[in-house]
């Protein structure tokens, strides 16, 4: 993980010019490049501590992987007491300056007057697509491959249905990934039938349902459509006994009911 110099005192006085700033002023402009500079903060706080948290996975299993290395039970008490002391050390002030970052974040979120589930009116998000500009996406290829890699091989389905989750904090990428993922020529390819479907916050089983028909090349104008188990027999009519690749992207509902329905 890189080491970065963070000062309490320094980012403190940043924030509270910044809101001293957007107050004298009265504007909306001041007070969202406050609200920017600290959700910038809390991003690059919790990408630290997702870092820690890697380094003490490998180090657990190099301890492990060690440990099963060894031929006596003194060699292995010796062996976990020599190598998890200096990582102890190691590990201990960088979760200690994380956790100060982040009790700090969460002070001066009254601060700027972030409240939950308090303000105005957020303007709804534009729907996402399977279009993008492959020119401006650097990296991620290790990613996209081995999503891929799942894709086409049969052995990671089970009863012929493979189901990927691409997961994560907002900002990260995902739709960003499965767009690659889905323009991909090997894909496009493969698969007889593809639907890109953005779900955004209303989990509609029906209108996702419906979606998907539409498509798959089928119509859904006529009224019986309205109804859910009609729509899923015409869904189950179109896709039955060929290759199809779905995305639901922007999915917020964690319910695993619905996601079964």
């Amino acid at each position: 993980m890189e080491t970065r110099r963070w000062s309490l005192k320094e980012n403190e006085d940043s924030i509270a010019v910044r809101e001293w700033s957007a107050r004298r002023c009265g504007g909306k402009a001041s007070q969202k490049s406050t609200v920017k500079t600290w959700l910038d903060e809390l991003k690059d706080a919790v990408f630290d501590a997702e870092d820690i948290l890697d380094e003490i996975d490998t180090e657990a299993l190099r301890s492990k992987l060690d440990a099963e290395y060894q031929t006596t039970a003194s060699k292995v008490r010796k062996s976990i007491s020599t190598s998890l002391h200096p990582f102890a050390k190691k590990i201990e002030p960088k979760i200690k300056e994380v956790l100060e970052r982040l009790e700090y974040l969460v002070k001066q979120k009254d601060v700027i007057g972030l409240k939950e589930g308090v303000g105005e009116k957020s303007s709804e998000r534009l729907p996402t697509t399977s279009l993008f500009d492959e020119s401006s996406i650097f990296g991620r290829i290790d990613d996209k491959e081995a999503i891929i890699k799942s894709l086409l091989s049969d052995e990671e389905s089970v009863g012929g249905l493979c189901v990927i989750s691409i997961v994560g904090m907002g900002g990260l990428g995902k739709t960003t990934l499965a767009q690659l993922v889905y323009d991909d020529k090997r894909v496009k390819e493969h698969f007889d039938l593809k639907a890109w479907v953005c779900v955004s916050n209303k989990f509609d089983v029906s209108k996702i349902t419906k979606t998907i028909l539409e498509k798959v090349g089928s119509s859904t104008s006529g009224d019986d459509r309205k109804d859910l188990d009609c729509l899923q027999v015409a869904l189950k009519e179109n896709i039955m006994g060929k290759k199809y690749l779905i995305v639901l992207d922007d999915v917020w509902n964690e319910n695993s009911v619905d996601w079964e329905a």
